[in-house]
């Protein structure tokens, strides 16, 4: 078995995943909260903002951590439609898991439902990842530690779909932020203790991309993308804003042509006043 190091580079990729989740479920929360303040077109491309910065900041966290993992012995690179049918994964399960949490109201049986289909789907991203590796030698897992990925990412993204709905203030979305973060880190990092690799040494070529050719790459685009959307969400007006800076109901928002003094304004017309009859 050839050994593996999972922090090739120290606690930088390690920190750096960490951050990407934390991030990607900050922005996802305040992006659900826009959502249940809107209607219509408005809260489905809130909520469509706000999957696709949950699934971004898990995928992320995911191959930039992939960018510390090491196999002695062998070279290792990514098969690339492989990589990219995992993000499309993860976006499609976030997704679905918020349009149905709420669009249930937050009721338990949605909620579940959701959190078992997002966490399936999030596990389902990694180890379609992990697929994804091309190098001189055999995979294995160990099934218990697989099973205990799974459940530590169902709970993960139900606990998530749940602060989605129920947490609103910043500070709570920041706590529980962090939280999302260490609960999808741990889940990767479970996952890649369930993998052991037997070495074939080998000088034939590998096919697919070394990680810095593309995954670095696409890691650091994926990162610009959830930054423009931080500065989108910090700079877009709130319901209650856009509340505060509306015309008056049943206002014209023209000007009266009496003014507050009673005065008629120039050019308009006056309204005829009749005697006071006589007794």
């Amino acid at each position: 078995m050839g050994h593996l190091d999972h922090a090739a580079f120290g606690a930088l990729t390690p920190a750096l995943s960490f951050l990407a989740a934390a991030v990607g479920g900050a922005l996802g929360l305040r992006c659900t909260v826009r959502a249940l303040a809107a209607t219509g077109r408005a809260r489905r491309n809130w909520l469509a903002t706000a999957a696709s910065a949950l699934a971004t900041g898990i995928w992320t966290m995911h191959f930039v951590a992939m960018l510390g993992f090491d196999v002695q012995g062998t070279q290792i690179r990514y098969d690339v439609p492989l990589t990219l049918l995992s993000l499309l994964v993860a976006l499609l399960v976030v997704g679905a898991g918020l349009f149905c949490v709420c669009h249930g109201g937050g009721r338990t049986p949605p909620l579940l439902a959701g959190g078992l289909a997002t966490g399936l789907g999030v596990a389902g991203m990694h180890y379609l990842g992990m697929a994804a590796l091309r190098l001189h030698g055999t995979v294995h897992y160990d099934l218990l530690l697989v099973a205990l990925s799974v459940s530590v990412a169902v709970a993960a993204a139900t606990a998530a779909l749940w602060a989605a709905v129920h947490i609103s203030s910043p500070a709570a979305v920041a706590g529980a932020s962090l939280v999302m973060g260490a609960a999808v880190s741990s889940m990767h990092y479970t996952g890649m203790l369930a993998v052991s690799v037997e070495v074939d040494p080998s000088t034939a070529p590998l096919g697919g991309a070394s990680a810095l050719q593309f995954i670095f790459p696409l890691a650091v685009g994926l990162g610009s993308y959830l930054f423009v959307t931080c500065a989108f969400v910090a700079l877009s007006p709130t319901a209650a804003r856009r509340a505060e800076h509306a015309p008056p109901p049943g206002g014209t928002g023209e000007c009266s042509a009496v003014p507050a003094g009673g005065e008629p304004a120039p050019g308009a017309p006056r309204q005829a006043v009749g005697r006071p009859g006589r007794g």
